[in-house]
């Protein structure tokens, strides 16, 4: 038996090509498409039902989030307690969740007990009460965290800092304010889910071991028209109107620290522009290795932790850099991220650090397709902006072939100091 050399670094392959098991398609009776990711080897499968009922649908703070939140804590026939004790008792798990353009009710079972998990989603779905007790606790206890956030300054900068980007009135810059909580009503909460959470605003994500028998009983529970509603009509894309005001200062007399976000309106990943300015990203702050941590929490030791982005949203996007450093240093670190921005602009990446930089993004793409589950979400992440598979080769050949000096040229479209809302939440 060869004993192994631990002396010796395993050998190092390069990622060629990463394959992805593609979603297939199949209609319910009443047109609600289900798309099927059939891998695994776990008799276990996940089942989202995905609504565009997100935040930008509401008609008023807390309508989309508060229902979302609910919508499992009582139906008709059962209540809170009973739907978690019957999801549990068969080992399954029901989870919520709500974002700015859409909402999902997921179902996690072993297959063999869908049959009798799959009943109690159709109750949430279709015949939800919304109890008032539940939406008491509810509101008392986010109204509590909500108190407790909005003492830091890092809450506070997000919460001004989306206001700056979209404006205060459009769905992506809307905060929730303290009042809101004691606004929201019970009818507030029925309207949006009777609204919102039918088959004709209905998508149907499969993931793990399918077999027939899983698009019978959707079929079943699901596939008829007694949760149809009138035609749906979803807003329209609003125009954003960002600051003009583009260095803005939210004073806080006994801060320690200062919160600092950097950003702009830009784009969402419909735009020709966005994969290769997920490069650039990574270089600049979206990994741990990148020149904004190099310089500013390695070298400075202005902070723990500093990072930028890219956000797609299904109307919009913009890029951020976020972080939050000592008061005495607030300055210092602006002063330090525009000189970042500022090489980006002026010089070509080297060739070793553009490599490792490929690198990291061809690993984390490949570990975040790692399962039947992962690649669901993968393909969900496409399908919601109306693109298809070959977004994911574009982006493989992205990373592979983008250049040093298509990385400047990028830089210098969209990465300029004028151009940046600079906001710093405390003491600057």
């Amino acid at each position: 038996m060869e004993i192994l050399n631990r002396a010796i670094a395993p050998s190092f392959k390069a990622i060629e090509k990463i394959e992805m098991i593609q979603a297939s398609i199949h209609k319910l009776s009443n047109e609600i498409p289900v798309y099927t990711i059939n891998a695994g080897t776990q008799d276990i499968i996940k089942v989202e039902f995905l609504f565009d009922a997100g935040m930008y649908e509401q008609n008023i703070p807390l309508q989309a989030t508060t229902t979302n939140s609910l919508i499992e804590e009582g139906t008709s026939k059962m209540n809170a307690s009973q739907i978690a004790d019957a999801v549990d008792y068969y080992g399954a798990f029901l989870e919520t969740s709500v974002a700015q353009d859409s909402a999902s009710v997921t179902l996690y079972t072993l297959t063999k007990y869908l049959e009798t998990t799959l009943p109690i989603v159709e109750q949430v779905l279709k015949d939800a009460v919304f109890p008032e007790s539940e939406i008491e606790t509810h509101l008392k206890n986010k109204k509590q965290k909500f108190h407790v956030n909005n003492q830091k300054v890092s809450t506070i900068a997000r919460k001004r800092f989306s206001e700056l980007i979209f404006g205060e009135t459009h769905p992506y810059g809307i905060n929730v304010k303290e009042k809101n909580f004691d606004e929201i009503k019970k009818q507030d909460l029925i309207d949006f889910y009777k609204k919102h959470y039918l088959s004709n605003n209905c998508k149907i994500i499969l993931a793990g071991k399918v077999n027939d028998s899983v698009y019978k009983l959707l079929e079943k529970y699901f596939g008829g028209n007694d949760w149809k509603g009138n035609d749906l009509k979803l807003k329209q894309q609003i125009v954003s109107e960002s600051t003009d005001q583009k260095e803005q200062l939210i004073f806080k007399e006994e801060a320690l620290q200062s919160a600092i976000r950097i950003g702009k309106l830009m784009f969402n990943k419909t735009h020709k522009d966005f994969q290769s300015m997920q490069v650039l990203n990574a270089v600049f702050g979206g990994y741990f290795g990148s020149r904004l941590m190099s310089n500013i929490r390695e070298d400075k030791g202005y902070t723990y932790g500093i990072g930028s982005g890219l956000v797609s949203l299904k109307h919009s996007g913009y890029f951020f850099i976020s972080t939050e450093v000592g008061v005495d240093v607030c300055a210092n670190a602006i002063k330090e991220i525009y000189f970042e921005m500022n090489r980006l602009r002026e010089e070509l990446v080297t060739e070793d650090e553009l490599q490792l930089v490929k690198n990291y993004l061809l690993g984390t793409f490949l570990r975040s397709v790692d399962g039947p589950f992962a690649m669901a979400d993968r393909f969900k992440s496409v399908m919601q902006y109306g693109l298809n598979y070959s977004y994911y080769d574009n982006y493989i050949s992205t990373i592979k072939n983008i250049s040093a000096k298509e990385l400047r040229d990028l830089a210098n479209k969209y990465l300029n100091q004028d151009s940046m809302i600079e906001l710093v939440a405390g003491k600057k």
